[in-house]
């Protein structure tokens, strides 16, 4: 019974259409490029043009090299393959749609004045991220409660309790959706507050929720309940470049007020009540006040953008279901990343807090999977006497990239950057903080996928409370940790040899 309902899966049937039309690509581009002399010629002369146009590309050269290499290696083939599939650039459709919602949101955003100079007084690093981030169009604010919370088992209660509350609506928008007791436990809420007239919008990205048990059509389930949703860029088992392209935010937004994001999605494992890869440790935070509008504003957007319904966002600003002045300390800054754009908002954060960092920067992330740049970064930081340490998980959730972020260990130890793994499970959240004054959370992982092509969301929080709460939980998971030493980074030759193919195809995996 496991065995057929495996093979009736939609993952299974999805992936091994892909793999059949893969080998009819091959077989045709193959057939083509036999036929004739001058069928090769023009092939061959085809991959040395597109090669000069990958070089010509203002991209990371990381992204170039894998690509040229291929196309070397199958200079008949490589640039018609090149052609179909390389350019890894969002379908057009996708962009003008939120490219229009973009536009009718334009302005919505916008940056207090006082807050910059109030914070170039204090301190002129901070002011840079945060110009930077303004600059992209996400201001910072004040005026915000903020929580950290170093469990998904600590956070999720805590949103139960918080989407009870609700009275106006609530945004849902994840990565992943398993139909189990998790999401359960939301879904009789949400149907409860939809009773109550409170609307309720859900989006879940489709390729995210492949391998868990929610049907194909989830969406027109829970729109039979009365709660709008739409699984965002649905998956066709073709092979397309739109198919990279994944929400891979987690964003919760009650009455405009308040706003939940972190590492977790809405499954199980999240909240160590299934058990899939030993303790998953992630995190989450609430805020509560004025930076919720960001998250908002992103949700809106995104939504508009496949359900366009809002003509005027002004109905849901946090001061509209909240008469009450909002509290809190400290600056705090939501952020958005889009592969729609060629900036790279979420690693641009990551460099910032780095090459500004004095003392420490600490970093969680589940993959290491990191270009050019981000290796200079974390190795000049060493260099300076900054205690640069990295939490990787002690146990993968994907064998071979789990070898892939291990092929970056020796290379930084060697340099003064300390690698520690995870112990007791897998380490899922995305988190960096430095000098006890900054820091970041949010869904961005240092690999190529969330820094490249994913829609992604964090949260930069300066001067706050969260930020002792983010550098008392890395202080609490070292203990759980293993410290790597140059001895574990040696690899028998079969494992090192398959590294070396993993690092130089990690742009495209």
């Amino acid at each position: 019974m496991k065995l057929l309902k495996t093979i009736f899966s939609r993952i299974f049937i999805f992936g091994l259409c892909l793999v059949l039309q893969f080998v009819w690509y091959i077989e045709l581009f193959w057939n083509l490029a036999s036929i004739s002399v001058p069928i090769m010629v023009f092939c061959m002369l085809l991959s040395v043009l597109v090669v000069l146009m990958i070089v010509r590309k203002d991209q990371n050269p990381a992204l170039k090299i894998p690509w040229i290499i291929a196309i070397l290696a199958l200079p008949l083939l490589g640039g018609l393959l090149y052609l179909f599939l390389g350019t890894k650039r969002p379908a057009r459709h996708m962009r003008r749609k939120l490219d229009r919602a973009y536009g009718r949101s334009a302005g919505l955003l916008k940056q207090d004045p006082e807050i910059l100079r109030e914070l170039e007084e204090k301190d002129k690093r901070a002011v840079g991220q945060c110009r930077y981030l303004n600059h992209e169009g996400y201001p910072v604010y004040k005026n915000t409660e903020a929580v950290y919370y170093p469990l998904g088992d600590l956070v999720y209660p805590v949103m139960l309790e918080e989407l009870k509350k609700a009275e106006h609506f609530i945004f849902l928008e994840y990565f992943i959706i398993d139909d189990d007791g998790m999401w359960n436990g939301i879904l009789e809420i949400l149907e409860e507050r939809v009773r109550a007239g409170v609307e309720v919008r859900v989006i879940y990205d489709d390729v995210g929720c492949l391998p868990t048990a929610l049907p194909a059509d989830y969406w027109r389930q829970l729109e039979k309940k009365g709660i709008k949703s739409f699984a965002f860029n649905p998956f066709i088992p073709i092979f397309s470049v739109a198919m990279n392209n994944r929400d891979h935010r987690k964003i919760t937004v009650i009455d405009g007020h308040t706003a939940f994001s972190g590492g977790i999605n809405l499954a199980d494992e999240y909240i160590n009540r299934k058990v899939k890869y030993g303790h998953w440790k992630d995190n989450g935070f609430r805020l509560k006040g004025e930076a919720v509008w960001s998250y908002t504003v992103m949700f809106l957007d995104m939504w508009n953008a496949f359900r366009p319904e809002d003509q005027d966002y002004e109905a849901f600003r946090p001061r509209v279901w909240h008469p009450e002045a909002f509290t809190g300390t400290g600056y705090i800054q939501p952020y958005g990343d889009s592969p729609l754009d060629s900036e790279v908002t979420g690693e641009n954060v990551y460099l910032n807090i780095i090459n500004q960092a004095h003392d420490y920067v600490y970093i969680f992330t589940p993959y290491l999977i990191i270009d050019n740049e981000m290796i200079t970064a974390l190795t000049l930081a060493a260099k300076r006497q900054v205690d640069v340490r990295i939490v990787t998980p002690g146990i993968p959730d994907k064998k071979a990239v789990f070898w892939l972020t291990q092929s970056y260990y020796e290379g930084l130890i060697r340099h003064g950057v300390k690698i520690y793994e995870y112990t007791p499970g897998f380490i899922h959240g995305k988190c960096f903080v430095a000098d006890d004054r900054m820091a970041t959370a949010g869904t961005i992982n240092a690999d190529y996928r969330s820094l490249y092509l994913h829609f992604e969301c964090g949260t930069y929080f300066y001067d706050s409370p969260v930020v002792a709460q983010i550098k008392a939980d890395f202080l609490d998971t070292f203990e759980k940790c293993r410290l790597i030493g140059k001895e574990d980074c040696a690899a028998g030759l079969p494992k090192s040899l398959f590294q070396m193919i993993l690092r130089v195809f990690a742009p495209l995996m």
